[in-house]
């Protein structure tokens, strides 16, 4: 495999190559690394070499979350730090 290489990431919209794919998701690979580079290499191969069994579930088996529910998800959570930011501390009455 070139090293050098680098093709168009759908999911951000510019080149990127190979081990940015693999890294993505810190210890994971993108979800989407197999379909991407699978005509320049044996990619799903490589893959089930490398990655634990539960790495590979993570990655390739579990359902990802829906987006609307990650996005309230992170709604909620900006909405209770902006909560504790406002409350008045003690002793500053």
């Amino acid at each position: 495999m070139n090293k050098e290489l680098e093709i168009r990431c759908p999911k951000l919209g510019h080149q990127v190559n190979f081990n940015y794919c693999e890294k993505e998701q810190i210890d994971l690979p993108c979800s989407r690394i197999i379909r991407c580079w699978h005509m320049y290499f044996p990619v799903e191969a490589y893959l089930k070499r490398k990655l634990t069994d539960e790495q590979w579930s993570r990655c390739f088996t579990e359902k990802p979350k829906d987006k609307i529910l990650t996005l309230l998800e992170l709604v909620e959570a900006a909405r209770k730090r902006k909560e504790g930011k406002n409350k008045p501390s003690r002793g500053n009455t």
